[in-house]
């Protein structure tokens, strides 16, 4: 077919688009099919709500390279956090860190770095030696920081993961699943410290004399793009978690076992494109009829007042914002006592009658039950003003 063939035909088809009043940009519904991605398995989450928007094999197991570090510095943050260790601190490099093959910033047996400077290897330059040096650090041993990995694994419902390694050096038994890595994504990017670390495509340790490059290419082709980790051996294949953010919108596309880096690259860049066609937040406003007077029995007071707060933003679909409808629904009896915060009702959102949010409405008065004494002393407060 000649490209010649081809424009006329397209050209028509807009003419006709346009004759039956449809407006181009939206004759075309963004649509992704498996066959659309090569690698083995793959996942778009929204971290945000956990919301799962694509996926292909997801529980697939499989190993997963390099974006075993992902749970390596989730741990190294946590402890940072914790303060059990700084970004000061400095790392000793063992021989068992030291002997670590792969990529790897050459560390030699007693060298000494930052814990800075080797989360900036660990994440820039993927380095396996960095990796191991920080575990050891944190834990004393790799072995003693695998086990907490895997009990950080299991607190996440990583239910397809075993890591026998921190930093995903191909090993017997060492699996996970793409949906496993979605979820250890989204913890990962709690930590926002990692986006810093993440976003550095070229820098240096050693005071100058060791050069990083980032091996996340599409920090250089890809809009919006904030990180997070790749990942290659020859048994895991071509592995990414890739991170981004469009409109106050943010994703993670998770790649598992592509046959090249640059079939992951791009792999990972159709599923965004997806999610950010298909997807958009939805900020929910209160609307008037959540706020207003209750009647309560049995107290020193007959009304009460209402509250509520609506926190964080809705994942829906781009075009259904005006779908959305509000009902706030209350108690059908209030009793005293009641006090500040109780809660009173609730106020649900609902796109196509199907409920995507609930808040509660709460009670913003404080009322007592009626009792003997607390009549009497109205009575007698009443008595003495007269």
């Amino acid at each position: 077919m000649s490209k010649l063939f081809k424009k006329t035909v397209a050209v028509l088809i807009a003419a006709a688009l346009i004759f039956c009043g449809v407006p181009i940009s939206s004759a075309r519904v963004y649509a992704l099919d498996d066959k659309d991605i090569t690698a083995a398995a793959a996942v778009l989450i929204e971290p945000s709500t956990g919301s799962i928007l694509y996926e292909k094999n997801s529980h697939d197991i499989r190993p997963c390279a390099s974006i075993t570090k992902l749970m390596t510095l989730i741990l190294v943050f946590e402890a940072i956090d914790a303060g059990k260790i700084s970004y000061e601190d400095t790392v000793v490099t063992s021989a068992h860190a030291a002997g670590m093959g792969g990529s790897d910033i050459w560390l030699k047996e007693g060298e000494r770095m930052s814990v800075d400077d080797m989360i900036k290897a660990t994440v820039v330059a993927s380095a396996n030696d960095a990796a191991v040096a920080l575990a050891e650090h944190i834990c004393g041993s790799e072995d003693a920081f695998v086990v907490e990995m895997n009990k950080k694994a299991e607190q996440l419902g990583m239910n397809d993961t075993v890591f026998k390694n921190c930093n995903g050096l191909d090993e017997e038994g060492h699996v996970t699943s793409a949906y496993d890595v979605a979820l250890m994504s989204c913890e990962a990017v709690k930590h926002e410290k990692i986006f810093e670390y993440a976003a550095i495509w070229l820098d240096y340790l050693r005071d100058g004399a060791t050069q990083i490059v980032n091996t996340n290419k599409l920090l250089k082709t890809y809009k919006g793009i904030t990180g997070l980790k790749t990942g290659t051996t020859s048994g895991a294949g071509a592995c990414i978690a890739a991170s981004a953010e469009r409109d106050g919108l943010a994703l993670i596309a998770v790649v598992l076992g592509s046959k090249t880096g640059k079939e992951r690259f791009t792999d990972a860049q159709k599923i965004l494109d997806y999610g950010f066609a298909e997807y958009t937040m939805y900020t929910p406003e209160i609307p008037d009829d959540a706020v207003r007077t209750l009647d309560v029995s049995g107290g020193m007071d007959k009304t009460i007042r209402t509250q509520t707060a609506v926190d964080g933003r809705l994942l829906i679909k781009k075009g259904s914002e005006s779908s959305i409808t509000t009902q706030a629904i209350y108690d059908e009896s209030i009793a005293a006592p009641v006090e500040i915060g109780d809660r009173v009702g609730v106020l649900q959102y609902l796109l196509d009658d199907e409920i995507i949010a609930e808040y509660p409405i709460t009670s913003a008065d404080r009322i007592e039950k009626i009792n003997f004494w607390a009549v009497l002393k109205i009575i007698f407060e009443n008595f003495i003003q007269i």
